[in-house]
């Protein structure tokens, strides 16, 4: 019986000229509609707009189509949009796939139009051939169980439980330290709210105890994880203070893990701008060091009156330095400027000098940067290359810089305590990250998906980070994040279930004699082995897997494929691809 011709819409994105500047729209449009299995063939301004999403609809229902090409922008920005517009015109999602032939034709070659047409028509041409034997795919249905477990207890973690607890779902929270709030806690006045740290964490987790569907472990890791998204089969190792040695193993099962263990702070290298030597102290430890001080500002009984910060130890650091840290730490200038206002405040007498690269108090801490010239602190401004020298000088210290600000004369500063300005480093968690086969960026902090779409999430389906585990952050900011992972972890567990890409490998069973190289080469774990009459096979556990493709090259029977992106798929792509493009204009 002869196979039924599909019927394949197209449709061509001006983008408002970002992309009918350099690509001849209509002319792609007359090549591809001559195309086997193409119904209809149209260009739009804009594609995304309403009102070309409802010329599609009409078009899906009164034309019968079963397939649907858009060429425009990254998939990244509207794959979602076109496939909800697939969904509410009554075509399979699945069947629908989008061109960029922004990105990839006219702004990558803005400098040749004939080419960057014909590039645009080829591409469009391979994605109806692909459409044109894809199936109907449906979405993997994953059920969850209304449960969290979030990791780290500081101010992140504590208003992420919270919140969560409030839209009912029952909440686990592990510290492996055996107090609460992290580095907050050890924190006193802080800006803009002027609320003390240590009691800020003393108020949420009073709040913590209140809440009967919230369980907090202290002295607690994260021992083993199975399962996947919905049902994490999880166990929890506890050490409790009170027994020496002992440690108890607490086997939990919820919907959704959060991350956010926090960061540590820079710990210079032995004789880094004096540090190691009496007089010369971290950004925290100066700190309280000021909470602690009453009258006089003493430090090992003499008192303190000139203060050098030297800015930027452990952050921007120079490419040249092994292992440095070659981001910027963000909180740093703006704790450094608060504490000396606080300084100025409490110790009118204390001089503070500033010996900055570069001052970085963002948005509203740029108050904080008034507050202080205007309090008497003094800035000097260094070159990277020429940062300050740090020496002896009797029972104190001075300090010696090349002062930008003055330009470049050398000035020394007498100081009777050197604070080293520092900033965050990735917390070393190698169990956590081994366990929850979390991705680390270069810089050893947990990576997202996105960092602007999106943001709290892993590529591991229902782990999400938030807080400075995933790079430096302040307070506020940390707590806004974890609020974000707090929403995507609550439409997943209130829903009750979550609809995954139906986009994973498979396994032809007829084929496969069971290697085991799949398996090996597989990172989510997704593939398991299997009785199949008799012999054994592999089998993909589907909500694990994530589509990388990585068991498909390694098969040597072919026996495994991608949905979505089969071998007849692919190789259809290509010869349209490697054809001779002409430019219908």
């Amino acid at each position: 019986m002869e196979e039924k011709k599909r019927k394949i819409g197209v449709y061509i994105c001006h983008c408002g000229g970002n992309i009918s500047d350099h690509v001849d729209v209509e002319a792609v449009r007359k090549q591809v509609e001559e195309q086997y299995g193409v119904t209809v063939a149209k260009t739009s301004q804009f594609t995304c707009s309403d009102a070309s999403q409802n010329d599609m609809i009409k078009d899906i229902k009164e034309q019968g189509l079963d397939g649907m090409v858009v060429a425009s922008c990254s998939p990244k920005l509207h794959l979602t949009t076109f496939r909800n517009m697939s969904t509410r015109a009554g075509l399979n999602p699945f069947q629908y796939v989008q061109v960029n032939i922004r990105e990839q034709c006219s702004w990558a070659h803005s400098d040749d139009h004939v080419g960057a047409t014909c590039k645009a028509a080829n591409l469009v041409g391979a994605g109806i051939e692909k459409v044109m034997r894809q199936e109907a795919l449906q979405p993997i249905r994953v059920t969850s169980v209304k449960k969290v477990l979030v990791i780290g207890a500081g101010i992140a973690g504590l208003r992420a439980a919270l919140e969560l607890a409030d839209l009912g779902v029952e909440v686990f929270v592990i510290e492996k330290e055996p107090e609460v709030g992290g580095m907050v806690a050890k924190l006193g006045e802080m800006f803009p709210a002027g609320k003390n740290g240590a009691e800020l964490i003393a108020a949420l987790l009073a709040e913590v105890k209140k809440r009967v569907n919230i369980t907090l472990f202290l002295n607690a890791e994260l021992a083993e994880k199975s399962g996947h998204i919905g049902e994490f089969e999880l166990a929890i190792r506890i050490r409790p203070a009170a027994v020496a040695g002992g440690e108890e193993m607490v086997r939990i099962q919820v919907g959704a893990i959060l991350v956010t263990s926090g960061f540590a702070e820079y710990e210079p290298r032995p004789g880094e701008f004096a540090y190691g030597q009496a007089g010369v102290l971290t950004l925290s430890r100066f700190e309280q060091l000021l909470q602690e001080s009453g009258e006089r500002l003493l430090h090992d009984g003499r008192e303190v009156r000139n203060i050098a910060f030297i800015y930027c130890v452990g952050s921007r650091q120079s490419a040249e330095l092994e292992n440095g840290n070659r981001w910027c730490s963000r909180f740093c200038c703006s704790t450094a400027t608060h504490l000396a206002v606080q300084t100025k405040i409490k110790h009118p007498k204390a001089q503070c000098y500033h010996f900055y690269r570069d001052m970085r108090t963002y948005g509203k801490f740029e108050s904080l940067y008034e507050d202080a010239g205007k309090s008497g602190v003094i800035f000097l401004r260094f070159h990277e290359q020429h940062p300050p020298r740090v020496e002896q000088a009797g029972n104190s210290w001075q300090v010696t810089v090349r002062d930008l600000l003055t330009g470049g004369d050398e000035i020394v500063v007498p100081a009777d305590l050197v604070v080293l300005v520092t900033g965050m480093t990735a917390r070393r968690n190698d169990e956590l990250t081994r366990v929850l086969k979390l991705p680390l960026g270069t810089d050893r902090f947990y990576n997202e998906i996105h960092p602007k779409l999106r943001p709290v999430e892993t590529v591991i389906d229902g782990v999400y980070i938030a807080g400075s585990c995933q790079g430096p952050k302040n307070a506020g900011e940390s707590v806004v994040s974890s609020l974000s992972a707090v929403s995507k972890a609550a439409a997943l567990l209130i829903k009750g279930y979550v609809d995954l890409q139906p986009f994973v490998a498979f396994v032809r069973s007829e084929l496969c004699v069971w290697c085991g190289k799949c398996e090996a080469a597989c990172p989510y774990s997704a593939i398991e082995k299997t009785p199949y009459g008799d012999k054994e096979v592999a089998q993909v556990v589907d909500v694990l897997c994530k589509g990388c493709g990585a068991c498909l090259p390694v098969c040597p029977l072919d026996a495994t494929q991608l949905k979505g992106y089969t071998d007849e798929q692919i190789e259809a792509m290509i010869d349209i691809l490697a054809r001779e493009a002409t430019h219908a204009g």
